[in-house]
């Protein structure tokens, strides 16, 4: 493949590239690239928004490149601001440690492992701003080179300014402080959603001042969520992890809108779409989530998730594997919900209640009833079920 055909397929997907004739001259140089993408360990799961810009960085790494995965455990105890509309509740150093714990094994469902560097950018960034001579010179030779005006230019910034919303110090350092892992990594090129766009072009200002090559900056669309309104996030709990277990993940993808499933076809797969518009919308819903599960579980797991789904819902049988739990005494329904593991707490139980999304073999329950024990099916939303026993 020439280089300006490589070019074509790099760029297909992506938002902002800058710039493209960087980015062609870097690949006519037959430099193995180095490909930066930094993730924060702000949760313990990555999710299908992740895997869009994770299934670029596979993409340079299939073209002979070197994928720099960056484990950003320093900056998530910052907290990017990026699309914010309010500060970021600060994480503490040991639930980002745990978090990151799982972060590489599931980003290797998309990456190849043998073509891919990891990085902490503790590493750097502890000295970068502790008290030692080199880190606070560092920082210091940063610090007088990024002006306040140029951070301020950020949109998310200007619009919380002019409604009044506070920006923290530690909010406007972020970008300084991403920008400062491309210096240290020496990224050719870096990847990140499309709200990432200032961070990624603050690295490039940061490697002019350090006297590197500037990298080149590409972007891809954000994903949206489940609900087809707010980007795919687990703090609006609309997300599809790449850890959740197959019949979760298929259950999660045919709960998508059709307008929303052929953009999931376009940013998660490379099927052809117009065959994909000539099928029934529900047989095309069921092939997307048969391919989420495959490329994540396996062939096998992802025709038992289809299977499942078509009995639960398509036929409305239970399930077959459905698990026991005995009721010792009578008590409130909200209780047995918690007891036996379909909610993880009174509150989440009443919640479910209230809302309407607890039935009792089939049949919907007006109220936190008192429960006397008896045989019978217990269901919350569509997917959990309990076998209750006297």
């Amino acid at each position: 493949m020439n280089d300006e055909k490589t070019l074509e397929e790099l760029s297909r997907g992506i938002v902002d590239i800058v710039s493209r004739e960087d980015l062609l001259k870097k690949l006519s140089s037959g430099k193995k690239l180095r490909v930066k993408l930094g993730v924060d360990p702000t949760s313990r799961d990555l999710h299908l928004g992740h895997s869009v810009v994770l299934g670029k960085l596979r993409q340079f790494q299939d073209l002979g490149h070197t994928a720099v995965l960056i484990i950003g455990d320093f900056t998530a105890q910052v907290g990017d601001p990026s699309g914010r509309d309010s500060t970021r509740p600060v994480i503490d150093h040991e639930t980002v440690a745990e978090n990151a714990k799982t972060y590489t094994q599931q980003a290797f469902k998309v990456l190849d492992k043998e073509k891919t560097e990891i990085r902490f950018n503790s590493e750097w960034l502890k000295p970068f701003t502790g008290d030692q001579s080199k880190g606070v010179s560092d920082f210091i030779n940063v610090a007088k080179n990024i002006t306040i005006s140029r951070l301020l230019e950020r949109e998310d910034f200007k619009t919380r300014l002019a409604a009044g919303t506070p920006v923290s110090l530690l909010e406007i350092l972020y970008p300084v402080f991403q920008g400062y892992d491309s210096v240290a990594v020496k990224a050719d090129v870096e990847l990140g959603g499309q709200d990432q766009i200032f961070n990624l072009l603050v690295g490039r200002d940061l490697q002019k001042i350090y006297g590197q090559e500037p990298q080149v900056v590409m972007t891809v669309p954000l994903l949206l969520g489940t609900d087809g309104v707010k980007k795919m996030s687990k703090s609006y709990g609309n997300y599809v992890a790449l850890n959740d277990a197959p019949q979760d993940m298929f259950g999660k993808m045919m709960s998508v809108s059709d307008e929303m499933m052929y953009r999931y076809y376009e940013l998660l797969t490379i099927e052809n779409l117009e065959e994909i518009k000539s099928a029934h919308p529900m047989e095309a819903k069921k092939h997307l989530a048969m391919l989420m599960v495959e490329k994540y579980h396996g062939a096998e797991e992802a025709a038992a998730a289809r299977r499942h789904f078509e009995q639960v819902f398509s036929k409305k049988e239970l399930p077959d594997d459905i698990e026991s739990f005995r009721v010792e005494r009578a008590g409130k329904l909200s209780y047995i919900l918690v007891a036996s593991g379909l909610c993880k707490g009174m509150n989440e139980a009443r919640r479910q209640i209230a809302q309407g999304a607890v039935r009792l073999d089939g049949e919907k329950v007006p109220e936190d009833i008192f429960f006397e024990p008896r045989n019978c099916v217990l269901q919350v939303g569509r997917r959990q079920f309990k076998k209750l026993t006297a």
